[in-house]
């Protein structure tokens, strides 16, 4: 008995532990990851300083806006003529609030998002992928649950209310196993306080996404049931500008998409190499506590990055998937009037890129 209690308290604080590294990257905008060797040529490094395109980038600290960060980290937005100050917010409704407002240029945040804005008027553009929904279902070992029509009856624990986690969570989740939210008892959390509430028993089940779904299996007697990204596949993050920033500076727009499409083909083709960079945005320290002993704080955030698909070009199934979604927002009554995908959408950038295939 005093073991088992002793075991409780042990994964609670690894957990604890876990949340604590979560909010203190939130804050760490200039956070560094390995460093790149300067320029051998003085000259040309002065030429390209002074011609930079001064952009602010808005971003999540989340595992899904990835190619943002590792385009700052791994310093590819100067290598493509770009002074970028990254602008951290809590939620994409923050962000995109600023975008409305003039503080952010530009940002990699949820499709819902936009979608809700441009409903309501807010002239913005998706002017690029980012990366396909990932949303993890996690029970603990002995729950009994096993599939997602067990949590009827059960407390599951997910994002607020009008999140892309909760507009796909009812529309297609629960939807598909002939559930709604009143046949369970929601939770609405953050990811941290999610795992954390599962792994103390205040819950039975917590839909989360990456690095967060990855931290909770080592840390804690958990078990991965069920994945959005494997079922039902969705364009999850884009980026997003204004149609006044294109306007006032295209270029520098299409200087953004080209870094984060090379920070995209280092997250897909080299997990690791983008680990090394962005890792102490999510973890502090060399090492990570698990279950079974301490592994490298980069082979965890690897794993989350391998775990993901990022892709920087909206195909034509992506297109009709949004506006599924917008249709299922429509039904939640997530949004007043419908939203024709099509009309927020501005691929020029894409199209040029494919061109040259």
């Amino acid at each position: 008995m005093l073991q088992s209690i002793k075991t409780k308290r042990a994964r609670l604080l690894a957990l604890t532990a876990v949340a604590a590294m979560m909010i203190v990257s939130a804050a760490c905008a200039g956070g560094s990851g390995a460093k790149q060797g300067a320029p051998a040529d003085a000259s040309k490094q002065a030429e390209t300083k002074k011609e930079a395109k001064a952009l602010t980038v808005g971003y999540l600290n989340v595992m899904d806006d990835a190619q943002a960060i590792l385009a700052y980290d791994a310093k590819l937005y100067e290598k493509h003529g770009l002074n970028v100050k990254m602008q951290p917010f809590e939620s994409g409704t923050d962000l995109i609030k600023a975008m409305v407002g003039g503080q952010v240029d530009a940002g990699v945040l949820g499709f819902t998002n936009a979608v809700t804005w441009a409903a309501k008027g807010a002239g913005l553009k998706v002017v690029g992928g980012a990366q396909l929904g990932f949303h993890s279902l996690l029970v603990k070992n002995d729950s009994g649950i096993k599939t997602v029509e067990d949590l009827k009856g059960k407390k599951l624990a997910s994002q607020k209310q009008g999140s892309t986690a909760d507009i796909v969570l009812n529309g297609v989740t629960l939807a598909q196993a002939k559930l709604t939210n009143k046949d369970v008892q929601m939770v609405y959390a953050e990811p941290a306080q999610a795992i954390q509430s599962l792994a103390g028993g205040a819950v039975d089940a917590a839909f989360v996404f990456e690095p967060y779904a990855r931290m909770a299996q080592l840390t804690s007697p958990v078990t991965q049931i069920y994945e959005i990204g494997k079922v039902w596949p969705f364009p999850c993050m884009v980026v997003i500008t204004t149609d006044d920033m294109l306007k006032k500076d295209r270029d520098a727009v299409n200087r953004m998409l080209d870094a984060q499409k090379e920070a995209i083909d280092m997250l897909q083709k080299d997990p690791q190499k983008a680990a090394d960079y962005i890792t102490p945005r999510f973890i502090q320290g060399e090492s990570f506590k698990t279950q079974s002993g301490e592994v490298k704080a980069t082979s965890v955030i690897k794993d989350s990055i391998a775990s993901q698909t990022f892709n920087w070009e909206i195909t034509p199934d992506q297109i009709k998937r949004m506006q599924e979604i917008a249709d299922i927002m429509i039904a939640q009554k997530a949004l007043d009037k419908p939203v024709k995908v099509e009309d927020i959408l501005d691929l020029s950038w894409q199209q040029q890129q494919q061109a040259k295939k």
